[in-house]
């Protein structure tokens, strides 16, 4: 009788990694938390589980998205930037067109239908530039719930637009002083209403980043946009993408962009980071290239930290990425080889976004331009018949006061006079 040596080889599921996990991918993550915090953030935890297995959640999670952000957002081919650079195709997948301008809007509808279920009263939220707290802003007022958002005072003042339409949505905006002043000071003293208020209230968390579960959670909401971006790619060239770029702050729109290609190996994916002014310490927000392993605000990760483990100063021209980790899995699919980074300068990003606006008409987001900014310096030396999609996860408005400033400072200035002469 002859007998086979059937091998069977197991192909490592990426997605099955992060939907199966207890809230470690690999070394990182965690949930390394004070414990009069823990009864809250587990009892999130179970209710998460619960919701993303519940038929009636994810309808009710699908018609949101529909109704309030305006979901299927836009896929555009850049053909004239993409003639212009002569090498592969760029397309961009437009978060910038959901309501409220960015991708942000996805991971606070989901968190708000979650808070809803678990019969919270109020919220709490941090943002950076003021994209994340805008649309927990609208999330709060459409399904009637008080919110309460930390903003460094950094941020507070060059992110101004944002936060009057906070302020005007019914929000409390709080500028942090201490710190920094930036988004990881708001973090931090969005964790401390939290634990004066772990009862009745709801942390609405705006990235992949932070204690289990909420690494995973922001992801399973975020996966909407590579859903589609996949679906779209192929009625419009037929064809998977060959590379999907996304910036990367905490890692909200790059794991929705990368989520539903982690498990095809012939995609390369790439997050792109703030690369500053420069390489050196306090000069630039890369994390990846850049921080040191640590824990800091309950979960292990990449930090950009000294020697001793403080935290360092970051830097971006995008309040955005102007953040000091990264999300504990990025740090691992970086790790596992499966997503490659590399960074923009400010220079660079402004160079790509005034590009983009003069060959293709539309204006990103400082955040969004970074990624854009690195399809551009790759996509000249790729063949035609590659194809390059970048997560366009914001649109520009909310930049009006940084971008002017860089590039039309002394009509800028004649303006802001004019009108304080005008008021006086």
């Amino acid at each position: 009788m002859h007998h086979c040596n059937i091998t069977v080889i197991l192909i490592m599921s990426f997605k099955n990694t992060i939907n199966q996990s207890n809230g470690y991918f690999g070394e990182f993550g965690g949930k390394y938390i004070p414990e009069v915090l823990r009864p809250n953030i587990e009892e999130v935890e179970k209710a998460f589980n619960e919701c993303k297995d519940d038929t009636d959640f994810q309808q009710e999670l699908k018609l949101a998205f529909k109704e309030i952000s305006g979901r299927p957002t836009a896929f555009t081919p850049l053909r004239n930037l993409s003639k212009h650079l002569g090498g592969a195709q760029i397309a961009i997948k437009n978060e910038g067109l959901n309501h409220t301008g960015a991708h942000k809007i996805n991971h606070c509808i989901g968190q708000i239908l979650l808070a809803k279920k678990m019969g919270k009263k109020r919220i709490i939220a941090e943002t950076g530039a003021g994209q994340h707290g805008y649309a927990t802003a609208s999330v709060c007022a459409r399904y009637e719930l008080p919110c309460t958002i930390y903003m460094g005072r950094v941020d507070y003042e060059r992110q101004r637009p944002n936060v009057y339409w906070m302020e005007l949505l019914g929000a409390e905006v709080i500028p942090v002083d201490e710190g920094k002043k930036t988004l990881n000071d708001a973090v931090i003293a969005a964790f401390k209403d939290l634990v004066q208020n772990p009862e009745d209230s709801f942390y609405l968390l705006g990235s992949a980043v932070g204690p289990h579960p909420y690494p995973a959670m922001n992801t399973y909401f975020q996966k909407i946009v590579s859903e589609e971006m996949k679906q779209q790619s192929n009625e419009f060239y037929g064809k998977n993408p060959d590379y999907v770029l996304a910036c990367v702050g905490g890692g909200s729109n790059a794991m929705g962009a990368f989520y539903d290609f982690l498990d095809d190996e012939n995609i390369k994916l790439i997050g792109v980071e703030a690369g500053g002014i420069s390489s050196k310490d306090k000069e630039h927000a890369s994390k990846v290239s850049f921080g040191k392993l640590g824990i800091f605000e309950g979960y292990k990760s990449f930090f950009l930290q000294d020697n001793d483990g403080n935290i360092l100063p970051t830097h971006s021209i995008s309040a955005g990425l102007d953040y000091c980790g990264v999300s504990p899995i990025l740090a691992y699919l970086h790790q596992q080889g499966r997503v490659d980074f590399s960074f923009a300068t400010d220079d660079e990003t402004l160079k790509g976004l005034q590009l983009c606006a003069q060959k293709e008409g539309f204006i990103l987001a400082l955040e969004s331009a970074h990624a854009l900014a690195h399809a551009i310096k790759i996509a000249p030396d790729l063949p035609k018949d590659k194809l390059i999609i970048v997560n366009a996860s914001g649109r520009g408005d909310k930049d009006l006061f940084i971008t002017m400033k860089e590039f039309q400072k002394e009509q800028m200035i004649e303006y802001m006079k004019k009108t304080i002469k005008e008021n006086e």
